[in-house]
């Protein structure tokens, strides 16, 4: 299931925000201030962030302005009560892709979340791989004959990473970013048994090695 992280200080509405959100399928994570939301963000990667912006420590802007410097991308969506143009336009400025104002209709918001990471090539149909295999995008779950086939964490992790990029060449330093959170120490060794274990569900020249630079799938 796609990861969420929100930044609300105000408990009862990022309960509901959680509530809601985890109903849909997503796994969600709430921090209350600026400095607690860096630290979940340190330990874990994100596929979207929902911030408000008048939050304790780190305000919502200079978080995203920090995360931004720092080369995180990952889409995000300013859930806040200010109106005016200037915030918003720091909003926008400091690398938001989306914005909602306070008091937010839940139903839109999560329009706007699956529109924004199908913008960002995150999935929520189920993908044929091959004859026989299928990928469930919204479970992260790879299934061989309709029978789960329990694979590793990190290889659905990276069997999406694929799928997102399909016809693409996918480079080492995406594979590390996607796999491993900041806080994580990777191995090469460990790269490579989790792309042969990928390559051993499919035809032989399924995943291609593209030599010094990366991998690439067609199916």
């Amino acid at each position: 299931m796609y990861k969420i992280l929100v930044l609300e200080d105000d408990e009862l509405f990022a309960s509901t925000v959680e509530d809601f959100l985890s109903d849909e399928g997503f796994e969600v994570d709430i921090a209350f201030d600026g400095e607690e939301c860096l630290e979940l963000n340190f330990k874990k990667n994100y596929d979207l962030y929902i911030f408000d912006i008048n939050v304790p420590k780190i305000n919502g802007l200079e978080l995203l302005e920090h995360l931004r410097t720092s080369g995180d991308d990952t889409p995000s969506i300013f859930l806040t009560s200010y109106k005016d143009k200037d915030t918003l336009q720091t909003a926008f400025l400091n690398g938001c892709d989306d914005y909602l104002k306070k008091p937010a209709d839940l139903d839109e918001l999560l329009l706007r979340i699956k529109a924004l990471l199908k913008r960002n090539k995150k999935q929520f149909d189920i993908i044929k791989l091959s004859n026989t295999l299928t990928y469930n995008p919204l479970n992260k779950r790879v299934y061989k004959n309709k029978i789960d086939l329990n694979l590793p964490v990190k290889v659905l992790e990276l069997m999406e990473l694929f799928v997102e990029n399909k016809g693409e060449i996918v480079t080492k330093e995406m594979i590390i970013s996607k796999l491993w959170s900041t806080s994580q120490e990777y191995s090469e060794g460990s790269i490579r048994v989790y792309i042969n274990q990928l390559k051993k569900l499919f035809d032989k020249d399924t995943i291609l090695n593209i030599k010094g630079v990366g991998y690439k799938i067609e199916f």
